[in-house]
Parts: C-alpha cells; structure tokens; sequence
C-alpha cells in the first residue's frame, strides 16, 4: 500500500500539481508528520503503521489549515483516512479551507482499526490504496445508553473527575480553530482552577463541538487520563443528526444547523 502512495504523491509533485504533500515520516525512530517538497524525500514517507490496529495518527489537516494561510496562493496534497476526508469537508463548510487548493491521497483503515475507532466510514471516498474494510458499530455509546439515568450520571461524573485541565484534546482536535476558545473564557471554564470543576470544561466543549466533530477520535488517543471522549462526542453527534439530519464531514452542501439563523436552518 505504501508504494502506491508513494507512487501517486511523486507524481503530483513532478507534475507541479502541488507545492508540497502533508504527510507522515519515520525518523529517528518515530513517526511524525511532515511537509514533503522533494520526490526524493518519499522513501521516508509512512503511513503511521506500528501495529495492527495502534497507527500513530496525527491532525494533518490542522498543519494544512497553517499552510493555506501562509501560502494562500498554492496548492497542497494531504495525506486522508476516512475521518481526515471528514475533517476536509467539514473544514469547507466552516470556510477554513478552499477545496480547490488541496489535493487528497486516501488511504483505508484495516478493519481492526475501525474496529478500535468505532468508525462508521473508515476509508476515504479518494483512496488509491488498501480495501474498504465495513463501518464498525459505536459500541461504546450502545453500553453508556444501556444504563439508566443513575448510572450515566455516575459513569460521566468519574470521567470527567479524571481531567487535569492538560488541554490535549483541544490542542489535538482538527476541528479546532477559533482564535479565541471558549475553554479559555472566564466565563465559562474558571482560570487558573486545576483541575476543572467537572463537568463544566467537558460539557463546553461537547457543546462547543456540537455539529463540528468529525469522529476522528485523535482526542481519546491525546487523553492522559483515559476519558472516553469519544463516546462522548458520537453520543453529540447522534443527537444532532436525529434533530437536524445532519453529521459532519459528509457533504459540503449543507451548513452545520447550529450556526444557522432563521428559516434557511
């Protein structure tokens, strides 16, 4: 599979189709995304593969946001899974990128990793390698709404108990790019009090997130403290989807619903 990647981003940087492709390299012993200019670099490009189903992932399309806006006038390859064509298209539609300035190479996620990310669409519609492994049910969500009301509110309030404020998940989060965040609004989420008073930071952000989160779930991995934001963030996007018919990531034509006004909702 690798080769084939290889094979097409060479060729879009020869034929100048891109200025530079968005992807992942082994280096030092690690995995890290990188910004490829020369078709002589490929031979260190990765696809994050470590294990079976444990691939070191990183939010590309957030350092392609930071490039469109130095170099607005060039075009960019990014390296996409089935949540990062998501993230491109909900990106659009929050007009924080212009699709015609980027090139996607797709690949598929093994089924294990579907498996592991709950992920209902774990190929990108562009991939030029691997097999489109089935969407994997959210368990997770399934075994939160199975308890009754009691036991929700206990398994949230023992989460949310765990967080230490480290900022990881918005820091990780492609879908976050406001300038001022509201996790940072004295507000809403106290300054300076560490941890949080729960559930106040996690709840801000789910709303926050509402009709915005991709299910990419890169803010579970980020998670120091193993709570299962996720779950949390399919449980959002459920709801949203049953009141508005709408999910993230799935079309361009269509608006998120909560920051519509008026009868064109």
């Amino acid at each position: 599979m690798i080769d084939i990647v290889r094979e097409k981003v060479k060729q879009l940087l020869q034929d100048g189709t891109i200025k530079g492709f968005v992807g992942l390299r082994q280096a030092h012993g690690h995995i890290e995304p990188h910004l490829f200019c020369d078709s002589g670099e490929l031979a260190d490009l990765s696809l994050g593969d470590r294990k079976a189903a444990g691939d070191s992932r990183y939010p590309l399309n957030k350092l392609l946001i930071a490039l469109a806006r130095t170099y607005p006038q060039e075009r960019f390859g990014v390296l996409v899974r089935g949540c990062d064509e998501r993230g491109l298209k909900a990106l659009t539609t929050w007009n924080q990128l212009d699709t015609a300035k980027v090139e996607p190479v797709g690949i598929c996620c093994p089924a294990e990793r579907a498996a592991a990310c709950e992920c209902p669409k774990p190929y990108a519609d562009c991939a030029v390698a691997g097999d489109r492994a089935d969407g994997a049910p959210p368990l997770s969500v399934q075994k939160v709404d199975a308890l009754d009301l009691a036991g929700r509110l206990a398994f949230w309030d023992e989460a949310f108990a765990r967080c230490i404020k480290c900022y990881g998940c918005r820091d990780i989060c492609p879908m976050c790019f406001c300038k001022e965040c509201s996790l940072e609004t004295d507000a809403l989420v106290t300054t300076g009090q560490i941890p949080p008073a729960a559930p106040l930071f996690h709840l801000v952000r789910a709303v926050h997130m509402a009709g915005r989160c991709i299910d990419c779930g890169l803010c579970n991995e980020a998670c120091p403290a193993d709570i299962p934001l996720r779950t949390l963030y399919k449980k959002v996007a459920d709801i949203i989807d049953d009141e508005f018919d709408f999910r993230p990531g799935y079309t361009t034509d269509k608006k998120p619903p909560l920051n519509v006004i008026g009868p064109g909702a």
